[in-house]
């Protein structure tokens, strides 16, 4: 909100022009954070997200600047003590979307990047499970928080080519819904999506498979080394609370239509990844969410 405010303060166009990628912001105000959920990156990020609840029939977007990297943000860990464990968990979850959309792409070779990615992607698990059971546990907390920071300010995106597919469809679960927390609906639309996914990049869902979750591949069967990395990913948001099927969030087969058409701005976009995902992938996903 922040951020939205001091692009909207400082530019004569409306806010929402640059959210649905109609106009740039030129400047805007200088913002600063004080962090008190380890989750959306925002501290560190160049990225802001808005949800339109007066127009466009709630629509949840987002757009990235420099101008929205903040000035400076103050991080301390102690100030994510009272955090509820189902916020706690939807920020772990964010956490790890932000690194494994950039991780899991089509292109682009960079070894030491994957490594930063596979060390945090780690971390997150053992720290998050610490925090979760033990709330006041301030090393876990503090990883979090720094790993939150590192998932999304472009270090774990550098050298590869990405774009989040799992977080352009989720936006249309809590910008409808407005109680679906964000991390929730991730936990939910990300397993569906790698389900879907997989097939055309096994190898990569292989190395995520063995770096992350210590799973032997099988070299005579890679696709099952894919699945059980993806089935381990499901498990774990699972232990910490999180939903993993779209029936837990309460939301009925008969928005995936509607959620499908806002996905793709009513047919003008389509969704860049190892295949483009139109209207038609968004609700084949959708389903494997059930």
């Amino acid at each position: 909100s922040a951020k939205a405010i001091s692009v909207q303060a400082a530019n004569d166009e409306d806010m929402w022009l640059y959210a649905m990628k109609k106009a740039t912001p030129k400047k805007a105000l200088k913002t600063a954070t004080i962090l008190t959920l380890s989750a959306s990156g925002s501290e560190m990020s160049s990225s802001c997200v808005i949800t339109n609840d007066e127009r466009e029939a709630w629509l949840k977007r987002g757009f990235g600047s420099e101008l929205n990297r903040p000035l400076f943000s103050i991080l301390n860990p102690e100030l994510t003590y009272t955090l509820p464990p189902y916020q706690t968990a939807c920020g772990i979850v964010d956490i790890m979307m932000h690194t494994l959309e950039r991780y899991l792409t089509k292109a682009g070779e960079s070894a030491l990047t994957d490594r930063i990615a596979e060390s945090l992607l780690k971390t997150v698990v053992e720290a998050g499970a610490k925090a979760i059971e033990c709330p006041e546990d301030y090393e876990a907390r503090a990883q979090l928080m720094w790993a939150g920071s590192l998932s999304h300010n472009d270090l774990t995106a550098c050298g590869r080519d990405y774009f989040m597919v799992s977080h352009q469809i989720e936006h249309e679960l809590s910008g409808m819904y407005d109680y679906v927390a964000h991390g929730a609906g991730l936990a939910v639309v990300f397993p569906a999506w790698c389900k879907y996914a997989y097939k055309y990049n096994i190898p990569r869902f292989c190395r995520f498979a063995q770096s992350v979750w210590g799973i032997e591949v099988d070299l005579f069967d890679m696709e099952k080394t894919a699945l059980r990395g993806i089935e381990a990913t499901e498990s774990f948001f699972r232990s910490i609370g999180m939903p993993t099927r779209i029936g837990e969030l309460n939301i009925p087969a008969s928005a995936y239509d509607e959620m499908a058409e806002k996905c793709t701005n009513y047919g003008e976009r389509t969704l860049p990844g190892y295949i483009d995902y139109g209207k038609k992938e968004i609700i084949e996903i959708l389903k494997l969410a059930e």
